[in-house]
């Protein structure tokens, strides 16, 4: 079984494309490209990847379609497309010929509309990813899980994925609410997880393995061993923590689950959600 990471990103870093990393991130304020994590997947037992959008634009997906096409290693990108366009089933239609465009995200969380995606033309957008075999990851906060539930609801049919475990503030160890919401999203079976971005919502400095306990209990406790998928959010979690400390927050974790169940939560699930 290959192992897979599920969520990273590649870029060449531009203050102005990617504004969203302060100065606080000053770290990962410079290009992160596959020569870079090629190693460290290696070093980690890992046999490739899926990359996924950091800027919205059709110009992203050209950059990571380049890159998954010289490095084998890159199993599938997960792009970004405008899905309120009446032009979009003629850009979905254009991209089939990709074999590697497993799917598409938009930054939901970033959107001063909290309910943005139960916008009509969001929604028709939606509605013609599986016509495609399209994926969508939901890049989410907690305050809009309540949400995403009605979003969810409207497409039995599409495999959605959120990303982050919808990036719950672990640093001030608030669980309740995000608990309450997550479990009703995930009761939907079309519906995965991604296990990923945790050390970015704790206290970057301080943080214990510990403090992902509680959150990796509920994750496993709603999705079950088979909708959920491990990615390291490299290189956004080196604000944090290294790659194999990310891994290893997992890996202890999961460590007293089956052998069966490990394999697919380290590659087996993504592997069948993306199609690769």
């Amino acid at each position: 079984m290959l192992r897979i990471d599920s969520h990273q990103h590649f870029w060449k870093y531009d203050p102005v494309r990617y504004d969203w990393i302060d100065d606080n991130m000053s770290v990962i304020q410079k290009d992160f490209l596959p020569e870079d994590l090629a190693p460290i997947l290696k070093a980690n037992g890992f046999d490739g990847c899926i990359t996924v959008q950091s800027h919205q634009s059709e110009q992203e997906n050209e950059f990571q379609l380049a890159n998954a096409d010289e490095h084998d290693f890159i199993k599938g990108v997960v792009g970004w497309v405008d899905l309120q366009s009446p032009k979009i089933e003629e850009r979905l239609a254009y991209y089939q010929q990709f074999e590697k465009l497993k799917g598409f995200r938009h930054v939901l969380q970033g959107e001063s509309q909290r309910d943005f995606m139960l916008r009509p033309d969001f929604l028709k957008g939606i509605s013609m990813l599986k016509k495609y075999s399209y994926t969508y990851d939901i890049l989410i906060l907690p305050d809009q899980l309540k949400y995403t539930t009605e979003f969810v609801s409207q497409f039995p049919d599409q495999r959605f994925v959120i990303d982050h475990i919808a990036k719950p503030n672990i640093e001030q160890k608030e669980l309740k609410d995000w608990e309450k919401d997550i479990k009703v999203v995930a009761a939907f079976e079309n519906v995965h997880c991604k296990v990923s971005g945790l050390v970015t919502e704790a206290d970057w400095r301080n943080w214990q393995p510990a403090d992902f306990n509680n959150y990796l209990e509920v994750v496993t406790n709603s999705f079950g061993t088979k909708r959920l998928m491990y990615g390291s959010d490299w290189p956004v979690c080196k604000v944090a923590a290294g790659y194999g400390q990310v891994v290893n927050i997992v890996k202890d974790y999961f460590s007293a689950f089956s052998q069966t169940e490990q394999h697919a939560f380290f590659g087996g699930n993504a592997i069948e959600f993306y199609n690769i």
